[in-house]
């Protein structure tokens, strides 16, 4: 056997249909009980236990109890990023919808990747970030760029205060929809919080989907998209 990680096991965690239905689902960052996921799964409860105690060993879940719950959740932003980046393998050499109805619209424009926002508002967002040097690019790498923490305090984001040794305050994160990056990290997830708590947006209940209101989209757009 070849040194180095097994991706082998890991590929075959997600390669199931019903544990990857699982996982997606999810992508929220948020945290669902085994008959949930078993409907998710579109699976008996026996079969999801059965697969949930795999995805728990594997790492790739965590479980977490709460009363007479127990609840279960993806294992952490790395297993996401690595969900998302599959998804985006599997839109660009999958097969493809021909007539995409109105909620994969919606996820295209923009949807949470487990607790930062994903789709074509968090790539151009980026895009926009990265021209004017508000963020800088090192290869596949991001960082705060020397214009950063003055735009970002000036829009209610104190970067100083997100940043954790634990966590890189910018990472790209590849989205499946635009196959191109978005921004993840501590950054990433301040700037869906802000999205949130001043009700640009809202997250519809079992979705990933980020709807903006009308005034929401102008006020989105003004604070990040016209830097």
């Amino acid at each position: 056997m070849r040194d180095g990680p097994d991706i082998a096991k890991i590929a075959s965690l997600v390669g199931d249909p019903a544990r990857a239905n699982m996982l997606t689902a999810l992508l929220d960052g948020g945290a669902l009980t085994a008959s949930e996921l078993a409907l998710e799964a579109g699976v008996g409860l026996p079969t999801a236990s059965s697969h949930l105690a795999k995805l728990t060993e594997g790492g790739l879940l965590t479980l977490a109890a709460q009363g007479r719950h127990r609840y279960y959740s993806l294992a952490g932003r790395q297993v996401a990023a690595m969900l998302e980046s599959i998804m985006g393998v599997a839109s660009a050499v999958g097969p493809k919808r021909t007539r995409p109805g109105p909620r994969d619209a919606a996820m295209r424009e923009a949807r949470v990747c487990y607790d930062h926002l994903a789709g074509e508002r968090a790539v151009a967002m980026l895009d926009r970030f990265l021209e004017k040097k508000i963020v800088k690019r090192d290869g596949d790498a991001l960082s705060l760029g020397k214009a950063g923490p003055s735009f970002f305090e000036a829009v209610g984001i104190d970067t100083a205060g997100i940043a954790t040794p634990r966590r890189p305050m910018c990472r790209a994160c590849l989205d499946w929809s635009v196959r191109r990056s978005h921004l993840a990290g501590a950054l990433g997830a301040a700037i869906l919080d802000k999205v949130i708590a001043e009700k640009w947006a809202r997250r519809p209940e079992g979705s990933r989907v980020v709807e903006f209101t009308p005034p929401g989209r102008t006020a989105f757009e003004k604070a990040f998209l016209s830097a």
